[in-house]
């Protein structure tokens, strides 16, 4: 019955980041798509930024090209200063003048055994190999996508992830003792509330204005998580339902706060130490954080029926990003 309960209070949406196991061969099986069907549509004008790119043009030739793309598809300033570089060190270790056709899969596979064992007494993280290995499949499969490259040196590159530890997701009992601890606080409760019960990100909860929150139906108060056009995060945008209680819980945060704009206007650490006063109160002996609680939602959707397409609309995550939390969730969720 406490997990019915629980089950009530789940959020609707609206609108539809370990260790490594090293290998010694890094090419698997590649697999091959049937890619029959209707007949193709006349091939459009490529984008500006490569129109001018063949298999002969120079492999230096493609770094603002392919940064342009980065930036075009809506890739973090981090993944695309990271790319960037790893793309001017294979340039580096093949040569600036080497047509980019005539890179080979043995070619690749030299690069990575040269940043693996290349630096005597250097070992690399796994997470950076395996880094420069997604660069690799990113570049080269852009390249094959466009028709500029006909063979992708890159496409049977694999190189196996183990399953990350997962975390100690808070039990039902745990989640109603941390809401009854943080309705001591008025933002405190607005704030786990939020997330145990809408899954937002910190940063999600952070970019949160006062206009964002829909109490027009203080039955079917709405979340909308929006983002600045220039963080090219549009397509994580989403609005969520949440339980009725909210209404109550977010309009006494703004009386006794008199928040008029930005809803939580302090730094993340403050956020942290919000939280760490309520996990206090609640007699809670697990490290609880921000994403701690945005598992905890995630699993119980999943508990409460939530299909793991509807779950990825409700987080809001990229394809990257969901790989991974896919099998971690349903991991958590339904345990063998």
């Amino acid at each position: 019955m406490q997990k019915d309960s629980e089950q009530e209070t789940q959020p609707i949406a609206v609108q539809t980041e370990e260790k490594m196991v090293e290998q010694d061969n890094l090419f698997g099986t590649p697999i091959v798509l049937d890619d029959e069907g209707d007949e193709p549509e006349a091939p459009a004008s490529p984008p500006e930024h490569i129109a001018s790119l063949t298999d002969q043009t120079s492999l230096a030739a493609f770094i603002e090209p392919y940064r342009k793309e980065l930036v075009l598809r809506g890739k973090s300033n981090y993944t695309v200063t990271c790319f960037l570089s790893d793309l001017k060190m294979l340039v580096k270790f093949m040569g600036a003048d080497l047509p980019v056709g005539r890179v080979t899969k043995d070619m690749v596979t030299d690069w990575l055994m040269n940043l693996k064992f290349g630096t005597p007494g250097v070992t690399l993280a796994p997470k950076t190999m395996a880094r420069r290995v997604t660069f690799l499949k990113n570049f080269f499969t852009w390249l094959e996508r466009e028709n500029i490259i006909r063979e992708n040196p890159s496409s049977s590159l694999t190189l196996e992830r183990p399953q990350p530890p997962l975390p100690d997701v808070l039990t039902y009992d745990e989640v109603r003792s941390l809401l009854k601890a943080a309705q001591e606080d008025a933002r405190c409760h607005c704030l786990v509330y939020l997330i145990l019960r809408a899954g937002l990100k910190k940063e999600e909860v952070m970019g949160l204005k006062v206009h964002h929150i829909d109490l027009i139906d203080p039955l079917t108060p709405l979340v909308s998580v929006r983002f600045a056009a220039s963080a090219n995060k549009q397509h994580r945008e989403r609005r969520i339902a949440l339980p009725a209680e909210f209404t109550d819980i977010f309009r006494r945060y703004l009386q006794s706060y008199r928040v008029t704009d930005v809803v939580f206007p302090c730094t993340d650490r403050n956020l942290n130490y919000i939280l760490a006063r309520a996990v206090s109160a609640a007699d809670i002996k697990k490290r609880v954080t921000l994403q701690l609680l945005r598992d905890t939602y995630a699993v119980q959707q999943l508990r409460a029926g939530t299909s793991l397409d509807g779950l990825r609309e409700k987080l809001g995550l990229s394809d990257e990003a969901w790989l991974e939390a896919r099998e971690k969730y349903r991991r958590l969720a339904f345990p063998k």
